[in-house]
Formats: C-alpha cells, sequence, structure tokens
C-alpha cells in the first residue's frame, strides 16, 4: 500500500505540470483558433534558458525565475503572436504550418545553442529541506511546490476568464472575433494576453518537469505529447476536464513505471503510453467543429503526361552525371536526394489532393526499410514488392481509424502513431507470429543491401543511386497518373468537401484507406531505397522529429505539384548538405533552416510555394533556345572535363551555377521579339512546377474558349472555379 501511495503522489505531481501545460495549450487555441504544436518546445527552451542562467552563469533562482517569467516569456510570446497575425484570418492549415515550423526550429536552435552531448541538470527546489510526511507518504518539497503551483494556475485561470473584463473579451473571441470589435473589445489584446499566457505555463511546466528528466531538447519538447492527450479530455475548450485528463495521463505513467512487468518487450510500452491514451482520446471522445477551417482552397494543377515523362528522364540524366563527377564519400551523402525525394514524394497524393495532413510519413518509411531488411537481406528482387505492400498495409490500418479525424485531430493523430513506433514498436527485441521470427530494428541497426534485378546486382553506390532515381522518375509519373484519373479527382472533390461528396455517393473510407495506402508504399519504397544508399539504418533515424523538415520543405515547394518531391530531397540532401561540407560548422544553422522556411511560408512570404515562384522567373529562360542550346554545350564541356579527372567535382559544381547565372544574364539583356511565340506564351501563362501543367493567369476563367482555345482539362478547372465561388 505504501508504494501505491508514493507512486499516486509521484503520479499526481507529473499530472500537475501536464495540467499547467495543458491548460496553457487550451487556453491559447480556445482565444486564438491556433493549436500551438510549439508548446512543448516553449517549455522546453524556457528550461534550457534556466538551466543556463541559473547554473551556467550562477544568478540566483529566484533572479532567474523573475528574468524568465517576467521578461523572456512574454516578450517571446509577443513575437509569436506578431508572426501568427498574419495567418490569424488565414485557414487552419497555414497555422499548422507555422507551429510546426516553430517547434522544429526552436529543437534546432536549442541543440545548436547547448551542445546535446554535454549532461545538464537542473536541482529540484528545495532540495536540501527535508520532506514532509504525511502518515506513509513522503512529499518533496518539490513536487508539493508542483502541486501548489497547478492549483494557483486553475484558481487563477477561473478568476481571470469569469471575473475580468480580459477574461470575458478572450472567452467572446472565441465565439466571433469581428463582432467582438464591433463592442468596443480588443480581439487583438485577447489574443496578446492569450499568447503570454499559454507561454508563460509552458515554461513554467518546463522549469518544473526538467529536474525530473534529463535535459534533452527533443525530449522537453515530446513531453507535450501528455498534454495533448489532457487537452483532448477536455476536447479543446474545458480547462477542468483538462485537468481531469492530466490527472489520467499523469497517474497512468506512474502507475506503468512501478508496476508493469519487467521484460524486454513493455519499457517502451510505458513510454509510449501518452501518445496511446492521446490516440485513443481522439477516436474515442467526440470533437466540436474546428475553428478557422480553411476554405480558401487552392487549385490542384493538372500535369501532363509528357512534361512528367520528361521530368522523369531528368531526374535519371541528373544522377548519372553524379555518379560519374561524385567520389564514393560524397555521392553516399548526395546520392540520399532521390530516396528522401520519394518519401516527400507521398505527401502530394496524400496532402496535395486529399488534403490529409500526415506527420507520420517517414514512419512508413521507417516500416518500409524494416520490410526490405526483413524480406530482402540476400538482394531478393522482389523484397521491395513486399516492402510497399507492407507499407501501403501499414498505412490503411492508420486511415481506417483516422475516418473520423481531420484538420488538427488527424495531424495529432498521426503525430501520435509516430510517436508510438519510435518509442514502442521500433524499439522492440525479435518476436513470433505464427511461426515466423520478425526483428524490427533488431534494438540497434539494421543493414540493407540492392537487389538482383535480371541478374544485375545493384550492389554499389552508384548503382544504387541510378535505381532510386529510376524508381524515383517512376512514382512521379504514376502521381501524376493520379491525379488526372478518375480517383484523383474524386480525392480532390474530398478535399473540397467531405460531406458533399459523400452526399453525392462517394465511399470516404474507401477514398481515405486508399489514398492513405497510396503515401505509405511510396514512403516505404522511399525508406527502403534510403537505408540501401546507406547500407546501415537505425530507427532515430525515422522518429517524428527528423521527418518535421521533411513535412515542411514539401509544403513550402507546394504539395499540389508533383515536382513537390525532388523539389525536397534535392533541397535537403543538396544543398543544405553541400553547405555543410564546405563550412562544418554551419551543420546546426543548417538544421535550424527548415523551420525558418516554414514560418516565412506561413506568414505570407512564400505562401504561394517555390515551385510556381521559380516557374515564373525561369519559364522565359528554358524558352530561349540560342540560350539552352549555349548553356547545354557549355555542360557537356563541363562533365567531359570532370569525366578526364581536369577539374574536380566541386569546379564542376560552380562551372554549372556559372553557367546558369550567364544563362539567366543572357536572357534578361536579350532583346524580346514581339511575335515570338515562346515571349507570348510567358506572358500569358504560368507553368505547373516541375510538371509541364499549363495555367493561365492574365485571361479569366470565365473567358477561355474565348480569348484562346478551348482545352479537355479546363473543363475540371471550371467547374472548381464555380464550386470555390459559388
Amino acid at each position: 500500500m505504501d508504494q501505491f501511495i508514493t507512486f499516486g503522489i509521484v503520479g499526481l505531481t507529473t499530472a500537475a505540470i501536464y495540467a499547467v501545460i495543458g491548460s496553457g495549450l487550451v487556453l491559447t487555441y480556445t482565444t486564438t483558433g491556433v493549436f500551438n504544436f510549439a508548446h512543448g518546445a516553449a517549455g522546453m527552451f524556457a528550461a534550457f534558458t534556466y538551466w543556463q542562467i541559473s547554473i551556467g552563469w550562477g544568478v540566483p533562482v529566484w533572479l532567474t525565475l523573475v528574468i524568465i517569467l517576467g521578461v523572456l516569456a512574454p516578450g517571446f510570446a509577443l513575437l509569436v503572436e506578431l508572426a501568427m497575425r498574419p495567418v490569424q484570418r488565414l485557414g487552419e492549415a497555414e497555422k499548422m504550418v507555422m507551429t510546426i515550423a516553430l517547434l522544429s526550429a526552436l529543437i534546432a536552435v536549442a541543440r545548436w545553442i547547448w551542445d546535446p552531448n554535454d549532461a545538464k541538470s537542473i536541482p529540484r527546489f528545495f532540495a536540501d529541506v527535508s520532506p514532509i510526511h504525511i502518515g506513509s507518504a513522503t512529499i518533496t518539497w518539490h513536487q508539493a511546490v508542483t502541486m501548489a503551483v497547478a492549483i494557483a494556475v486553475a484558481i487563477g485561470l477561473r478568476l481571470l476568464m469569469f471575473n475580468t473584463r480580459i477574461g470575458t473579451e478572450m472567452r467572446a473571441t472565441v465565439d466571433d472575433r469581428g463582432l467582438v470589435g464591433l463592442t468596443g473589445a480588443n480581439p487583438v489584446r485577447a489574443n496578446r494576453v492569450a499568447w503570454i499566457l499559454g507561454t508563460e505555463l509552458a515554461a513554467i511546466g518546463g522549469i518544473l518537469i526538467a529536474s525530473m528528466v534529463a535535459l534533452d531538447a527533443m525530449q522537453l519538447s515530446l513531453l507535450i505529447i501528455s498534454a495533448y492527450a489532457a487537452a483532448i479530455f477536455g476536447r479543446l475548450k474545458s480547462l477542468p476536464m483538462t485537468f481531469v485528463g492530466a490527472i489520467v495521463v499523469g497517474c497512468m505513467e506512474a502507475y506503468l513505471a512501478g508496476y508493469l512487468p519487467q521484460n524486454a518487450y513493455l519499457p517502451g510500452l510505458r513510454l509510449a503510453a501518452p501518445a496511446i491514451l492521446l490516440l485513443g482520446a481522439l477516436l474515442l471522445f467526440p470533437h466540436g467543429k474546428l475553428r478557422g477551417r480553411d476554405r480558401r482552397l487552392t487549385r490542384v494543377p493538372l500535369p501532363t503526361v509528357r512534361g512528367t515523362v520528361i521530368f522523369g528522364v531528368l531526374i535519371v540524366v541528373f544522377a548519372v552525371v553524379l555518379t560519374t563527377v561524385l567520389g564514393e564519400g560524397d555521392l553516399i551523402s548526395f546520392g540520399l536526394i532521390f530516396p528522401m525525394s520519394i518519401i516527400a514524394l507521398s505527401f502530394v497524393p496524400l496532402a496535395g489532393f486529399a488534403g490529409q495532413i500526415s506527420l507520420c510519413q517517414l514512419t512508413m518509411a521507417g516500416i518500409g526499410a524494416a520490410a526490405c531488411a526483413y524480406f530482402g537481406g540476400n538482394g531478393q528482387w522482389w523484397a521491395l514488392i513486399a516492402t510497399v505492400a507492407v507499407a501501403a498495409i501499414a498505412g490503411a490500418l492508420v486511415a481506417v481509424p483516422a475516418l473520423r479525424l481531420s484538420g488538427v485531430y488527424l495531424a495529432l493523430g498521426t503525430a501520435a502513431f509516430a510517436v508510438i513506433m519510435d518509442r514502442w514498436i521500433f524499439t522492440l527485441p525479435e518476436f513470433n507470429v505464427f511461426g515466423a521470427d520478425i526483428s524490427i530494428f533488431d534494438q540497434g541497426s539494421i543493414e540493407l543491401v540492392g537487389p538482383n534485378l535480371f541478374g544485375f546486382h545493384f550492389d554499389t553506390t552508384a548503382r544504387i543511386t541510378i535505381l532510386s532515381a529510376v524508381f524515383l522518375a517512376l512514382a512521379t509519373l504514376l502521381v501524376a497518373l493520379v491525379r488526372r484519373s478518375r480517383f484523383g479527382r474524386r480525392l480532390i472533390a474530398q478535399r473540397d468537401s467531405e460531406a458533399a461528396y459523400a452526399t453525392l455517393g462517394g465511399n470516404l473510407l474507401m477514398a481515405k484507406v486508399a489514398v492513405f495506402a497510396l503515401g505509405a508504399g511510396i514512403a516505404g519504397l522511399g525508406g527502403a531505397l534510403y537505408g540501401m544508399q546507406l547500407q546501415s539504418v537505425t530507427a532515430d533515424q525515422f522518429n517524428f522529429v527528423a521527418g518535421l523538415p521533411l513535412f515542411l520543405i514539401a509544403v513550402i515547394a507546394g504539395l499540389g505539384s508533383v515536382g513537390a518531391g525532388f523539389f525536397t530531397g534535392f533541397m535537403l540532401a543538396g544543398p543544405f548538405v553541400a553547405v555543410v561540407m564546405i563550412w562544418p560548422d554551419s551543420a546546426d544553422l543548417v538544421q535550424v533552416i527548415p523551420g525558418l522556411l516554414g514560418i516565412a511560408f506561413a506568414g505570407g512570404i512564400l505562401s504561394t510555394g517555390a515551385i510556381p515562384e521559380m516557374r515564373k522567373e525561369w519559364d522565359p529562360v528554358f524558352a530561349d533556345r540560342i540560350g539552352v542550346s549555349a548553356f547545354l554545350s557549355w555542360f557537356v564541356l563541363l562533365w567531359a572535363l570532370r569525366l578526364a579527372d581536369v577539374i574536380d567535382g566541386w569546379m564542376f559544381f560552380f562551372g554549372i551555377v556559372a553557367g546558369m547565372v550567364a544563362l539567366r544574364v543572357w536572357v534578361a539583356v536579350r532583346p524580346k521579339s514581339t511575335d515570338d511565340p515562346s515571349d507570348i506564351d510567358s506572358q500569358n501563362s504560368d507553368t505547373d512546377g516541375l510538371n509541364g501543367s499549363i495555367v493561365e493567369t492574365d485571361i479569366p476563367v470565365e473567358w477561355w474558349g474565348l480569348k484562346r482555345p478551348w482545352r479537355a482539362e479546363d473543363e475540371e478547372v471550371l467547374d472548381h472555379a464555380v464550386a470555390t465561388r459559388g
């Protein structure tokens, strides 16, 4: 009984912290309509700052708390509120991207400032004071302070929300921001107060819990999963129920730690328990209508088969060039462009066509890598087919419970699934299913080998690089054909309105299962090729946090374009890697860039997507036959010099960049002929990034067929325009 009480006290202590953090999350969401995925990262950053000021610089604890809670946390909150203001009136997706980008950036910045290899710890409050004894129970002063803070937060929030004018404004803002403004209240002020209070509560929770766990940026940031579960108990609007949910989560963690049987299969279950509870709460509890649902839907470009085939050929040619100009060591790094592109391509049908935000695609890639290692240990060619099938089945299983989830809830559900896989399933030792011994990551690393196809063994880095490029080209063509198919049009119709799609006879379950399976299958293929490229991979390479930059760069590229996959892989395994090779000390800085770009995208700086913007700039350049011919000649000359070892790989690379700059300058200064057809096309049209689909810009939709010829694909565009404008 004494042990039961002891674990109960520990559970209530952690529950108090989850309640503090979760109440800040709910407060921010109910007032601003923004679900802050970076809420836990804000608490993590506060904990590291507390360590730096108090332990690192020797400032007294009371003064450290004043600096953090009185200056730094409110200042950070005001900066976040200012950054969120441009997306406040936009849709749910933009807000989600902003906070996910902030989560990724804060983790990267924390690792940059504080070396994760240096162990750090924060002492508990009043650690040198004798504990309190109540019967057989012993309560430390840190535990007592934690519970007192939670009680004070509960009472303070109740008084604020129901007994003050600002609290009334905050509650009114939930219902109608415009109407609140007409009554003389200030919604902007209410938002600022909500952000400040939410960040303060995250900072308090982060500091309190940092003394109980390791001071690790990713671990502290993901403790928010427990607070997410508590918030879902409160349905993102009820603070009392959020506290109840926190008690459930905290006590469950404590009693699992104390009473879970000791064997090799269950330790991960205790770590994954909050994520399991979050997923269960999402599936079992009814959810209200999400605030700020995005009805400003953008058109999904229609790729041409010819343009996509040409694009695929260029991908393979690019891979051939890489294998001939790079050495073995560099090719291992830069060859990852192609498998990472395939993984990123999985976002296009799932999020770009169907509007289903999934944060577990890198987890699907991990499943694919493990399946390929299991089936293809001796280079069996059919292992890749089995890999795609296993990953697709996993995607379909995720889709079935996700049928009733959308928007933030779907993102939370897929994030919870990723964390469950990271903390438990991927850590399992070998187990037996129906007589078959199955090992996922074998509690360490797994080795993957290239396949044998028609007697040809892909046993070198160069061959695997070309194989990955071929599969990327085929996968890109497949996604383009899906977009042009009846199934693709149904996915877009479902994205536009699930209710209307179901009313007209569409099967939501089958559509979601199919698109999740398709996306997971593509990601699984990419994961298998990723493992082959590196020859050996670990589960950590496929964790939830590692997948955030992949998602962010894909969003920045433009999820509607089939070129988004290659753009993402090229950026993450191309320029980012090259910068680190040239300047090794920039590794931490490069990790921050995806988060900063995501913030810029959500804030409207890159709101149209990078690929459409690039095409606007480069279409006139590619249309210049003289300039392109000269550039190709220059490229062939540089390639020949590299093959002859006259120049090295870096000179080849910088020569290509110089040639592209010269081509751009040539097109800019060359006089244009008014009867040049390519010039007229460039004035009246734009192309979908990297897939050749033409999108009219200067001619309104209503004039198509009158001011320019009618095309077969125009009917779908016109139907979409009528639906969205109506």
